[in-house]
């Protein structure tokens, strides 16, 4: 699944660490996310969406590119 969480965290200036220190998970996690090697939980979705006060749809795209 695609995201935007690299870009959403460059743009407030956090490191990996500092995002997964707001998302209570480990900096290993945040680094999945983003290579899109790992996909998130619901909970954990709805929670990055909070963090950076956006829709999850707005964060994580679903389309398969063909």
């Amino acid at each position: 699944m695609k995201n935007r969480l690299r870009e959403l965290r460059a743009q407030q200036g956090w490191s990996q660490q500092a995002l997964a220190d707001h998302l209570d998970v480990s900096r290993q996690t945040v680094n999945a996310l983003e290579t899109g090697k790992y996909d998130p939980s619901l909970p954990l979705a709805f929670k990055i969406g909070r963090v950076f006060k956006l829709k999850i749809e707005e964060i994580f795209d679903d389309e398969v590119e063909a």
